[in-house]
């Protein structure tokens, strides 16, 4: 395979910036921080990761509706980075706002945590789009893999710095409170994100498009009601985008809600922060992996492997008991985890016009994004009936389970013939 080009490296160079938001905010320390604010205003255990999980619930549900319409107006020339960047500037600011909010204010908290979310997953989107834009289909999936592994390097180093301060803060080598050590933190997603978003906003740009239209938010329903009308004619699309569904919904939640999981079930917080670490670390070469033997093998092939992996995470999951245990289900993720959602993300590409690529890509975030408020309700709701977090984490394998007889009847994309191969106009 040949060098990557400027702007393939560019494209990858977001998934290190944002990966910083995953790791701090939407997966270690917010979460942290969060159950402790939430405990100070007299919130026990159970309830605030329910809290939680309704909370992604809600902005999953936002950007699920407005998605498949941004998606397409942003498929005019021209409208792509114009969509990318208001939803950067979104998830930039709102993260900042973090830092300002008081102890003990958690419901605060939680609000602009949906807001920095809503701004995190909406420039996701356009970015995924972007794929089609700086690569050809017979390197997406080195491609989309590299993005990921250079996002769990770039997660793990402000990750470090992070918990470096927090550490120091506790052990009082440092004069500041665990409070202020935490918003530092947030403080350093921002301009971590902001630094190494700036290669792609440089140098990407949108390649294929549709002429703009005299009213586009009108004709963009049209087009819209045009592509779920005929829908039948992406047959194997629409079938992938099933099975997306319900897997995703597992990866996503076991995401969002590992850090709170194990503070439930006592794992200390030191530990579980150096547990995300070694994930981080572990992740990376596991990805680059996936899309090595995908090249070789088939995509589907390896999403069917990584849906194995997550199935056998949730059964152990349940019966989670000790900090061993937890390290134990953390590198099984990391095996897994960036793999299937690269090579979810470049199968996706291969079968989308790409002219029409953000409207589809909306399609593929209305899915991933619905799926995920099913989760974390699952979670959620399980958690206060049974009063045991670890029986939401079982309820999950469902979905996995779900996605893997469906994946069934997509064909292997070593044999597709790809729609992403036709009807392409380059702007």
């Amino acid at each position: 395979m040949k060098k990557f080009t400027k702007q393939e490296t560019s494209w990858m160079y977001y998934d290190w910036a944002s990966n910083a938001f995953s790791v701090i905010i939407t997966t270690a320390i917010f979460p942290i921080y969060y159950k402790a604010q939430a405990s100070m205003a007299g919130i026990d255990g159970a309830d605030s990761t329910a809290y939680l999980g309704y909370t992604i619930a809600i902005f999953t549900f936002i950007l699920a509706i407005i998605g498949p319409i941004l998606g397409t107006i942003a498929d005019y020339e021209g409208y792509k980075k114009r969509f990318f960047t208001s939803f950067l500037l979104l998830g930039l600011f709102s993260t900042f706002a973090l830092v300002f909010v008081p102890e003990g204010e958690w419901l605060l908290l939680l609000v602009f945590y949906t807001l920095a979310s809503l701004g995190l997953t909406g420039a996701n989107l356009f970015y995924d789009a972007f794929i089609v834009d700086i690569t050809d289909n017979k390197r997406m999936n080195k491609v989309s893999a590299r993005g990921f592994g250079y996002g769990y390097i770039g997660g793990a180093i402000p990750f470090v710095i992070s918990v470096a301060v927090i550490l120091l803060a506790q052990q009082e080598i440092i004069s500041i409170s665990s409070t202020t050590a935490s918003k530092i933190a947030f403080f350093i997603v921002v301009i971590w994100w902001a630094l190494f978003s700036i290669p792609l906003l440089k140098n990407v740009k949108q390649v294929y498009g549709v002429k703009r239209d005299a009213k586009p938010i009108r004709a963009s329903f049209r087009k819209l009601k045009e592509t779920v009308t005929h829908i039948r004619e992406y047959k194997y699309l629409t079938i992938f985008l099933i099975a997306y569904f319900f897997y995703i919904d597992g990866v996503g939640t076991i995401i969002s809600m590992s850090t709170a999981y194990g503070t439930d079930v006592g794992v200390d917080a030191t530990v579980l922060l150096i547990v995300l670490f070694v994930t981080q670390v572990v992740a990376a070469p596991f990805a680059l992996l996936y899309g090595r033997l995908a090249d070789r093998f088939s995509a589907k092939l390896m999403l069917n492997v990584g849906i194995m992996v997550y199935i056998i995470v949730c059964i152990y999951g349940y019966f989670l008991e000790t900090a061993l245990d937890f390290w134990i289900l953390a590198m099984l993720v990391a095996t897994s985890q960036g793999g299937l959602q690269a090579l979810s993300r470049s199968y996706f590409a291969k079968l989308v016009p790409k002219h029409k690529s953000n409207e589809f890509f909306g399609f593929y975030n209305i899915f991933g994004k619905f799926a995920s408020v099913t989760g974390p309700l699952l979670v959620g709701v399980t958690s206060q009936i049974t009063g045991k977090s670890n029986a939401g984490v079982l309820s999950l394998i469902v979905l996995f389970v779900i996605g893997l007889v469906v994946l069934i009847f997509v064909p292997s994309d070593k044999k597709l013939k790809t729609a992403g191969q036709q009807n392409s106009t380059a702007v």
